[in-house]
This record gives structure tokens, C-alpha cells and sequence, in this order.
């Protein structure tokens, strides 16, 4: 079991460690051009009225700074247990896991509240467009950062559309 544990909090640290590298130079303005590219890639595909896009947009930047608030959190404590992992004891192991786990059940607790949110202000359709451009931008972003590790140029802009 105390092998299953370490197992689970290994892979959990390992696939989140990019969450929790400290920020280095020019990491702000990445941020910001991803963010521009992200608001690029969901203005086209949402194909937003101005009306629409009016109403969306302080809602979904009011989503985005909260998910980056748990985001931020996540990381932090994932940081410290990364750092002390050899030194922690099989209940702390354990509390960081069951702390992981509530930040993806605050993450889902929040995708769920501006759902709710979103279908007050987009048709039900551009709502389901929505988090699905949502994934797809990730994937893409997460493609981008593979391609860069293994020294290989990647395509030349964010994934084709989201399904109509």
C-alpha cells in the first residue's frame, strides 16, 4: 500500500511539476501572448456576436482569475511536497494526495458553477463550443510544449476548429 501511495504521489508531482517550476524571465509575457492566442482561438470558434461577446467576456475573465487563484494554490503545495517529498512521512504523502484531490474537485466545482454561469449568457450550443475549444486549446498548448522539449518546431498556430 505505502508503495501504491508513494507510486500515485510520485506521478502526481511529476505530471504537474510544470504547474509548480518557479517563474523565470519573460515567463509574463508568454502568459500574455498565450492568453491573447487563447482569446483568438475562442472568439473564432464561439463565433461570438458583439452582444454575445459583450456579456461573455467579463464572465469568463472573472472564471479564468478564480481558476487561476486554485491554479496558483496547486502549485504551491504541490511545490513544497515536490521539494520535500523524500523527507515526508506516509500520512503526509498521503494528506498531499487527498489534497490534490480536492483542487481538482474545486477546479470541477467551478467549471460547474460557470457553466451555469456561461448559459446565462451564450445558447446552450456556444456553451458546449466553448469547453471544448477549451480542451483543444490545452491539447494544443500541451503539443507545443512537447515539441519544444524534444527540440522540434511545432505547427504554426492553435488547433483547427471545434466541432459545429
Amino acid at each position: 500500500m505505502k508503495k501504491i501511495i508513494a507510486a500515485v504521489a510520485l506521478l502526481m508531482f511529476v505530471t504537474l511539476s510544470v504547474i509548480a517550476q518557479p517563474p523565470v524571465m519573460g515567463d509574463h509575457d508568454r502568459k500574455e501572448k498565450m492568453e491573447a492566442l487563447k482569446v483568438g482561438y475562442l472568439t473564432k470558434e464561439l463565433e461570438l456576436t458583439a452582444d454575445e461577446a459583450k456579456v461573455f467576456w467579463p464572465v469568463y475573465n472573472q472564471y479564468t482569475a478564480e481558476l487561476e487563484t486554485i491554479k496558483k494554490n496547486r502549485a504551491t503545495k504541490l511545490l513544497d511536497a515536490k521539494t520535500n517529498f523524500d523527507s515526508m512521512s506516509d500520512a503526509d504523502i498521503a494528506k498531499t494526495i487527498e489534497n490534490e484531490f480536492a483542487y481538482q474537485q474545486q477546479e470541477l466545482d467551478l467549471k460547474k458553477k460557470y457553466n451555469a454561469e456561461f448559459k446565462k449568457v451564450l445558447p446552450m450550443k456556444k456553451v458546449a463550443k466553448f469547453w471544448v475549444a477549451e480542451q483543444k486549446f490545452k491539447l494544443y498548448l500541451l503539443e507545443q510544449l512537447k515539441q519544444k522539449q524534444d527540440g522540434k518546431p511545432g505547427p504554426g498556430g492553435p488547433p483547427g476548429p471545434a466541432p459545429k
